[in-house]
């Protein structure tokens, strides 16, 4: 089993009507289990590097937020073993694909073609994961940006302060994300 045939086994849940969160989870696990220690210590690393051009006063806070709510979840897609027979959104799933490839490629790209960089996995499995099992956003509530704005939740539902800022971004992570636009902002 290699990293990229996630995306044929996810597309292959794409003509079915209806998409449980069980039948997301089944995939998502069995290759978060190809994911070992060395390969998030690898992450770890990457983050730490593309970290490197946040600005300094965020950048601690930045590798805080994405080392524990990114690399980590691998964990917690591994050790979840709930009943989950509700349905995720389908149409927001299928509306993913072209994204998540594109996202796939290019952060294999940035593995400067090594194809045992897990880093692009990870990646796709954080983020379906956050979306469609937990529905929560992406970039977790707290998560700070430059001039101290921060996802917020607000009466269940969530608000990003630079969700618009990437709406002209085809690689932004952020189309796949959940939260709307900090509306006073």
């Amino acid at each position: 089993m290699k990293s990229e045939d996630i995306l044929t086994e996810l597309k292959e849940l794409s003509p079915q009507d209806l998409i449980t969160k069980n039948e997301l989870m089944e995939i998502l696990k069995r290759y978060a289990r190809i994911i070992s220690v060395h390969d998030l210590m690898m992450a770890t690393a990457r983050m730490r590097k593309d970290g490197e051009y946040v600005q300094a006063n965020y950048r601690e806070k930045y590798l805080k937020i994405y080392i524990k709510y990114f690399i980590m979840r691998m964990n917690e897609v591994r050790d979840n073993d709930s009943d989950m027979p509700s349905t995720i959104d389908k149409e927001s799933f299928d509306e993913s694909f072209p994204m998540l490839e594109r996202t796939f490629e290019k952060e294999r790209l940035e593995s400067y073609g090594d194809k045992d960089d897990k880093f692009p996995l990870i990646y796709v499995i954080t983020a379906l994961y956050t979306t469609f099992i937990l529905e929560e956003p992406i970039h977790p509530v707290g998560s700070e940006f430059p001039g101290s704005l921060e996802v917020e939740e607000r009466n269940g539902e969530f608000f990003c302060p630079v969700k618009d800022n990437q709406k002209d971004n085809p690689n932004a992570i952020c189309h796949l994300c959940l939260a709307e636009q900090t509306p006073d902002i």
